[in-house]
């Protein structure tokens, strides 16, 4: 994560303190009031800075939310390497499900998806920061297992990182079922088999 303002945003480089606990107070108050709830005036409250230090580092409130959740996306999900695409890639969905799960993280992409459905700058500040890069992980994976012979034929690598990430969104935002491990086994199943 950079430690200096968005680009075109002048302003002092921000204190990786102050940022945490910015990103904390957003969180918090987001599960406790809801997106539509929460204000950039709360967050400078709750967090003990100034309005002016979040929008010189922030345009709006949702992104100060991707901010949150694209640092909790890297903290809580790591690109694993078990040693085999299978084990690589159950890790992985684990790991994905397991943070995706959380009450607080559901209401957060719920939101964050909702918001770039109707504001397109932030939609592809989201698509950007937030979905790109966690494809890109997953594409290490996959690049490592093609690199190892062990990727199956069949399905490119774009199709199966769509597989994964668009039952993730459609069990979150379409049927509110929450991805489980019983989930996990069906993908690992689907998405291993005979290598070329």
């Amino acid at each position: 994560m950079a430690d200096r303002p968005s680009p075109g945003r002048p302003g002092r480089k921000r204190s990786e303190e102050s940022r945490l606990a910015i990103l904390t107070a957003a969180m918090e108050l987001t599960a406790e009031v809801g997106y539509a709830g929460l204000t950039i005036e709360g967050i400078a409250a709750r967090s003990g800075t100034g309005k002016q230090t979040i929008y010189r580092w922030w345009p709006s409130k949702a992104d100060v939310l991707l901010d949150a959740l694209a640092t909790k996306a890297r903290l809580h999900i790591p690109v694993p390497d078990e040693g085999g695409y299978e084990a690589d890639l159950r890790r992985f969905l684990g790991d994905t499900f397991e943070l995706g799960s959380r009450p607080q993280v559901i209401d957060l992409l719920r939101a964050l998806m909702a918001e770039a459905q109707i504001n397109e700058n932030f939609g592809e500040r989201f698509r950007e920061e937030f979905l790109r890069r966690r494809r890109d992980a997953l594409g290490e994976i996959l690049t490592r297992a093609r690199a190892r012979g062990d990727l199956p034929a069949g399905l490119p690598p774009e199709t199966v990182t769509d597989i994964v990430f668009g039952t993730l969104w459609y069990r979150i935002l379409a049927t509110r079922r929450l991805p489980d491990r019983r989930l996990i086994d069906e993908l690992v199943t689907a998405l291993t088999g005979p290598t070329a």
